[in-house]
């Protein structure tokens, strides 16, 4: 189920194996359980930890438009992380002033934090 999936995964984000965990979550979707929130934001994380951040956008557009899944604000922290790791600090200051939320405070800490 979901939930024993979700656990795989996000023992391998936050373990620094993000390829693992990609991996896990692509076998998962093809095992047919579709993802939800909590899986999103561990696969997010993942891709943060090991700078992949072309497939950590695909996923996070993949949200709503594959999933149905709206994004939520811990959802658009993971990815300003991961744009923020990756460099490309433009963009992760654009998602953070064009999210549809307030920015948070924590918004801008993970994008000070990759300065």
């Amino acid at each position: 189920d979901v939930i024993s999936w979700n656990a795989i995964i996000a023992a391998y984000a936050q373990n620094g194996r993000g390829k693992e965990a990609f991996n896990f979550f692509r076998q998962m979707q093809l095992e047919g359980t579709k993802p939800d929130k909590v899986t999103f934001v561990s696969i997010l994380s993942g891709c943060s930890h090991v700078g992949l951040p072309e497939d950590g956008w695909r996923i996070f557009i993949s949200m709503n438009s594959v999933h149905g899944i709206m994004p939520t604000l811990e959802h658009y922290w993971c990815m300003i992380d991961l744009l923020g790791r990756a460099g490309q600090l433009n963009e992760a200051e654009h998602l953070v002033n064009n999210m549809p939320f307030v920015p948070h405070t924590a918004a801008w800490m993970s994008l000070l934090g990759a300065c």
